[in-house]
């Protein structure tokens, strides 16, 4: 079914308001899910309310966290979660990343000590719309089989990136390292879908089509994304002082637990290194020149990162977001979880 996105947002919001998260601390993460569903990144959005809830009823996520902010340099910083809602702290330490970079050029700021986060282009979107460029990486807990290796070590380890254009629009960029992120095996199971045989591999190391039995997910191009997302680990882990490679918590360890997750923003004031205006003419014209750019047999035309995004953004302002309905049930419901995620294998079957 289709639901404006409004209403979505005000679902999640009740439901996680009701978990225990703070109204405001509820409102925030509700808009980055419901973000995600309206650009068709349903693997980031409403499917995750009742697992953040049951991590939340069972005090994995710190509903009442002392966030703080330590400046560590004139461009540097660090932002500690306290293993409070991940969405919350990744956007407060966002905002505080754009003030150092409009102030010095550029910034670099540490989120540390938090939970799962959701779609990082959310956060480098406030960036772009301050009309500067936003760049984030984080971590993720280990189901990526490294190139060569026959066992998960890193993560879906995601980068994100987003520039401003002239005309308030922008080139957007969100991938996870691995083919596809571990919430996209989710909603393919919450579709009963098959999946493309280059996603995952099964609990022998075979490629598989089932969403039922990922054991391991497949990096993306070999060596390449086995490097990037060692990259990812390094400068959201190891750099911040926290857990690395195959020691992150998983999705479904101890859900009393905090996850102890890193996450970094980089953001780059374009005024420092050129004139901002033609900067963002220039991105302008690089979105019009691969938008007219004559396409290959099979595809209509060209779309520049985060072109189709956008578009489906626009659309579900005009017909609404498309829910599975059991979704749209358990969001609807007076059940706040029903103990379906705690303690159970990375790969679980929810």
């Amino acid at each position: 079914m289709k639901i404006p996105k409004e209403t979505l947002k005000n679902l999640i919001k009740t439901k996680l308001h009701k978990a225990g998260l703070k109204e405001g601390h509820a409102d925030i993460v509700a808009d980055v899910l419901a973000f995600a569903d309206a650009r068709g990144i349903h693997s980031h959005g409403a499917i995750r309310v009742e697992y953040y809830s049951e991590r939340i009823a069972k005090g994995g996520i710190n509903t009442n966290p002392n966030f703080t902010f330590e400046k560590t340099g004139p461009s540097a910083g660090v932002y500690h979660g306290d293993n409070g809602p991940g969405h919350v702290a990744a956007k407060l330490a966002m905002d505080e990343a754009i003030a150092i970079a409009k102030e010095t050029g550029v910034a670099f700021v540490g989120v540390k000590r938090i939970s799962h986060s959701g779609a990082l282009s959310y956060f480098v979107q406030q960036a772009a719309k301050e009309g500067l460029i936003g760049i984030s990486v984080c971590q993720a807990d280990p189901m990526a089989v490294p190139f060569g290796g026959s066992e998960p070590y890193y993560g879906t380890n995601p980068i994100a990136f987003a520039a401003p254009s002239k005309d308030n629009e922008m080139i957007t960029f969100d991938m996870a390292t691995t083919v596809k992120a571990w919430g996209k095996i989710l909603d393919a199971r919450s579709k009963n879908e098959s999946i493309p045989d280059n996603w995952a591999v099964d609990q022998q190391g075979e490629p598989t089509t089932d969403p039922f039995q990922v054991n391991g997910l497949l990096p993306i191009a070999g060596a390449k994304g086995f490097g990037l997302a060692m990259m990812v680990d390094i400068l959201s882990g190891i750099l911040l002082g926290l857990p690395f490679g195959n020691r992150v918590s998983t999705l479904y360890g101890d859900l009393s637990q905090g996850r102890n997750l890193g996450q970094l923003h980089i953001v780059i004031h374009p005024g420092f290194f050129t004139n901002s205006e033609i900067f963002k003419q220039n991105i302008s014209q690089t979105m019009a020149d691969l938008s007219g750019m004559k396409p290959a047999p099979g595809f209509d035309h060209v779309t520049y990162p985060g072109q189709g995004s956008a578009s489906r953004e626009k659309e579900s302002e005009q017909n609404g977001i498309e829910i599975v309905d059991e979704i749209y049930n358990y969001l609807t419901s007076n059940v706040i979880h029903s103990d379906n995620y705690g303690n159970k294998d990375p790969f679980a079957s929810k």
